[in-house]
C-alpha cells in the first residue's frame, strides 16, 4: 500500500464558520499524510436530507456533536484503521455498512461526512497529488465560472423560523477567457458594489471566517427596502455601469421552501410582503428572469414540486439548481430527470453522508445531461474549489474572491495550458446555446 495504510483517525467537536458547534475528523496514514474535514449544519436545511447526531440536552441549545464525535472514535476509527486510504469507495462502504443497514442513521450523518471528507484529503497527500487530481484523475481540467456574494437578509417581508438569511443573490462572471480574467471582472463589479453599500446605508459585508471560503455578502435588515426589485436594479446597474452587461449576471439562492406554508399551499414572503400561489409564484420567478439578468436560480419553489421546477426549465432557459429538491442524493435527482425538474443539482457532501455516494450522484446527473454546482456551505473550507475542478463543475457558489478565488486560481496556473474555463457553456439553460442570446431578458 506504500504508506496509504491508515494508522489513525480522531474527531472533535469545534466551532463552525457560522460559530456553532461541528464535528472536525482527522485521519492520517503510514507515510505521515493527514487529512482534516469538518462537517456542519446548513442555514437552509432540506427535510430530505440525512440526519445528523446531535447531543439533545442543554448544552450548546441540543446542537452539541459530542456522540457523533464518540462515534467516530469508538467505532468508525477501529473499522477503517489498517485500510487503505487511497480506496475511497472502500473506505466509505465499510462506514455505511458497519452493524448493518443504516449505519448513517446510527452514526449520525455528520460523523460519516467528516470522515469520508478527510479520508479523502489524507489519499491525496499520502499519494503526492492535488486533491483535484485525487478526485478527477487528468480530466479534471475545468475551472467554474467565477461566482461571488452581494446581498443577503432573507425574512425581509415575513416571519419564518426556517431560515434567517434567503435568499441571496450573487455576481456569477461566465463570459470571459480565464477564470483569472473573469475575477478581474468580478472585483470591479463587487468594489463598486460594496461602495455602495456603505454610502447608502452604511453596510458592511459578512466577515469571511477560517472554516468557510469567503463569500462576500451584505445583510439587508428588515425595513431597508418594500421589495427585492428594488435590489435587483441596484445590482442590475451595478453591472452595467461596470460595462459587463451579457458577461456577468446574477444567482439567487432563494430557499423558497422557507417561505411556503404546507397547510395553505401558499408562498409568503419572499421578495416583497405578497402571499402567493403555486402559479403566481412561478409566473414571479419567470417574470423575474426576463427583466433582470439572472442566470442561474436556485430552489425556486418548494421542496417537493418536482414538476413546476420542470416547468421553469422550460419557461425561463437558465440554469435552475435543485438543492432542497435534490439533497445530492441519487434517488432524487433520478426521479427529477425522469420529470425534467431542474437541470443542475447543488452538491453537499453532507447531505447525503459520503463522498463515493456523492460521486455516484455526480455521475448519475452528468450522464443525463445535468450541471452539478459545489457548494462550500457545510464546513468544506478551499477543497470545494479542487471539487469543482475534479467534478468539471461549470458553476459553483460565491467562492471565487478571496481565499478561494486564491486556490482556484494556483490550480489554474497549475494546470497551465491544460486548463478550461467553464464560461458560458458551464451554465444550463438553453439561453446558453448561442453566443449572441441576451440574458435577462430587454437591455438596460
Amino acid at each position: 500500500m506504500d504508506g496509504t495504510t491508515i494508522v489513525g483517525v480522531s474527531a472533535r467537536q469545534v466551532f463552525s464558520g457560522r460559530g456553532h458547534p461541528a464535528v472536525e475528523a482527522t485521519v492520517v496514514t503510514e507515510n505521515g499524510a493527514v487529512g482534516t474535514a469538518q462537517c456542519t449544519a446548513g442555514l437552509s436545511i432540506g427535510t430530505h436530507e440525512i440526519a445528523f447526531t446531535y447531543d439533545g440536552d442543554t448544552a450548546w441549545r441540543g446542537k452539541g456533536v459530542g456522540k457523533a464525535v464518540e462515534n467516530i472514535k469508538q467505532i468508525i476509527a477501529p473499522a477503517l484503521i489498517g485500510r487503505d486510504c487511497s480506496k475511497q469507495f472502500e473506505l466509505d462502504h465499510i462506514m455505511l455498512n458497519l452493524g448493518g443497514p443504516d449505519a448513517k442513521l446510527r452514526l449520525g450523518g455528520n460523523a460519516v461526512a467528516a470522515v469520508s471528507a478527510a479520508a479523502l484529503k489524507a489519499g491525496a497527500a499520502a499519494l503526492g497529488i492535488p486533491l483535484y487530481r485525487h478526485i478527477g484523475g487528468a480530466r479534471a481540467v475545468t475551472l467554474p465560472c467565477a461566482a461571488y456574494g452581494c446581498i443577503s437578509g432573507g425574512i425581509r417581508y415575513a416571519d419564518t423560523e426556517k431560515s434567517g438569511s434567503k435568499p441571496t443573490y450573487s455576481f456569477v462572471a461566465y463570459d470571459f477567457p480565464s477564470f483569472e480574467e473573469a475575477t478581474y471582472a468580478l472585483f470591479e463589479v463587487f468594489t463598486d458594489w460594496e461602495e455602495q453599500m456603505i454610502q447608502k446605508w452604511g453596510l458592511r459585508s459578512q466577515e469571511c471566517s477560517p472554516a468557510y471560503t469567503c463569500s462576500g455578502f451584505f445583510h439587508i435588515p428588515r425595513g431597508m427596502v418594500a421589495d427585492d426589485h428594488y435590489l435587483w436594479d441596484m445590482v442590475t446597474q451595478t453591472i452595467c455601469k461596470k460595462g459587463y452587461e451579457g458577461k456577468i449576471g446574477i444567482q439567487g439562492d432563494l430557499a423558497a421552501d422557507c417561505y411556503y406554508d404546507r397547510e395553505t399551499g401558499r408562498y409568503c414572503g419572499l421578495f416583497n410582503a405578497e402571499v402567493r400561489t403555486r402559479e403566481q409564484q412561478i409566473q414571479a420567478i419567470i417574470d423575474m428572469t426576463r427583466a433582470y439578468p439572472f442566470v442561474i436560480i436556485e430552489d425556486p419553489l418548494e421542496e417537493d414540486d418536482f414538476e413546476g421546477h420542470a416547468v421553469l426549465v422550460k419557461e425561463t432557459g437558465i440554469q435552475i439548481v435543485g438543492d432542497d429538491l435534490f439533497t445530492t442524493n441519487s434517488q432524487r435527482v433520478r426521479f427529477g430527470i425522469s420529470m425534467g425538474a431542474a437541470n443542475t443539482v447543488l452538491l453537499k457532501v453532507n447531505q447525503i453522508g459520503s463522498i463515493t455516494e456523492s460521486l455516484e450522484m455526480i455521475q448519475l446527473a452528468h450522464e443525463n445531461g445535468y450541471g452539478v454546482m459545489p457548494c462550500s456551505s457545510r464546513g468544506e473550507s478551499l477543497e470545494i474549489c479542487d471539487y469543482s475542478v475534479g467534478i468539471n463543475a461549470g458553476t459553483i457558489r460565491e467562492t471565487s474572491l478571496g481565499c478561494a478565488g486564491s486556490r482556484f486560481l494556483e490550480i489554474e496556473r497549475e494546470l497551465g495550458d491544460l486548463a478550461v474555463f467553464a464560461g458560458r457553456k458551464g451554465i444550463k439553460g438553453w439561453k446558453f446555446q448561442t453566443e449572441d442570446c441576451a440574458i435577462g431578458g430587454e437591455k438596460r
